[in-house]
């Protein structure tokens, strides 16, 4: 009896273990997607902490963004006001040169370190010139203010092709010889022989802008003083040629005699485009401010 009884007792056990264990498999069963194996432990998954992670990135990247655009209309606003100074500086700078060029005629000075600042000055000389050494600037047009303005815009133009004649000048006041443009020939009057009634002989007065030497140009031809052809005034290099002094004169209009060059041909010219660098640079910190404040500034309604 008294084992019939324990037997009883440990059946019954059995089953309550069983009944115990059941959930605990299907449990395994469901989340892992079979059985369990040894040795695996189950844990939580992180599927919720990168969710998380996801618009805090977000948020800093459209940050970067935002600043990063804004250098746009800011760098814009900088330009526009840079071109601002910028006129100031020109309008003053051609209202210098409008009074020089303007101004009555004085002696040229004796010494040729005061000429670095006296570009575009009317000057006054005497003496005679040389015409066996003369020098051909070219290729050249006439500077003629009113053809230039009666074909502004036009697409054909009649405008002649040809050289500006330079020629040395002896000063008798001072005792030096400087080197004078007389002014335009067409290329057809290149060769002196052509314009013999134009070599004028003899003392002279002549008045006539001072010009300082030039550096070469991007995509402007070397001088070849060989062929005597000068792209630009080497200054040094033509006195050099001639035997004159460093020193250049424009000869003024009322040079010019019958059959010789055309004097006057001084281009005295200043661009100023910063008036319309001025409202391209505003216009576009203007419209990219517009766009900036639409794309990132949230208006809270009712404010």
């Amino acid at each position: 009896m008294a084992a019939a009884a324990a037997a009883r007792r440990a059946g019954q056990l059995l089953r309550v273990a069983g009944v115990g264990r059941a959930p605990a498999r299907a449990a395994s069963r469901s989340v892992l997607g079979g059985p369990p194996r040894a040795g695996l432990a189950w844990r939580p998954s992180r599927c919720g902490s990168s969710a998380a992670q996801a618009p805090a990135a977000k948020a800093e990247d459209d940050s970067f963004l935002q600043w990063f655009l804004l250098l746009i209309p800011v760098t814009a606003f900088g330009l526009g006001t840079w071109q601002v100074q910028r006129r100031k500086w020109k309008l003053k700078l051609i209202a210098e040169l409008e009074s020089r060029v303007m101004a009555e005629p004085v002696p040229l000075p004796p010494d040729p370190m005061e000429l670095k600042n006296l570009e575009y000055r009317p000057v006054k000389v005497r003496g005679h010139f040389d015409h066996s050494k003369e020098l051909y600037m070219m290729p050249r047009t006439m500077v003629d203010p009113a053809r230039e303005t009666q074909e502004a815009g036009r697409l054909s133009s009649s405008v002649q092709s040809g050289a500006y004649v330079v020629t040395p000048f002896h000063c008798t006041d001072l005792g030096v010889t400087i080197l004078v443009n007389r002014g335009f020939v067409p290329r057809k009057k290149l060769n002196p022989d052509t314009r013999q009634k134009g070599q004028i002989e003899g003392k002279v007065d002549l008045v006539g802008m001072v010009r300082l030497t030039e550096t070469r140009k991007p995509f402007v031809p070397e001088n070849n003083p060989e062929r005597n052809h000068w792209h630009y005034r080497d200054l040094e290099a033509m006195a050099k040629l001639t035997g004159a002094d460093p020193i250049f004169i424009d000869a003024d209009f009322k040079s010019t005699v019958p059959g010789g060059p055309i004097g006057g041909q001084t281009r005295v010219t200043l661009r100023n485009e910063h008036l319309q660098y001025i409202i391209t640079w505003y216009g576009l910190c203007a419209a990219t401010s517009y766009l900036w404040f639409k794309k990132f500034v949230r208006w809270t309604p009712g404010l």
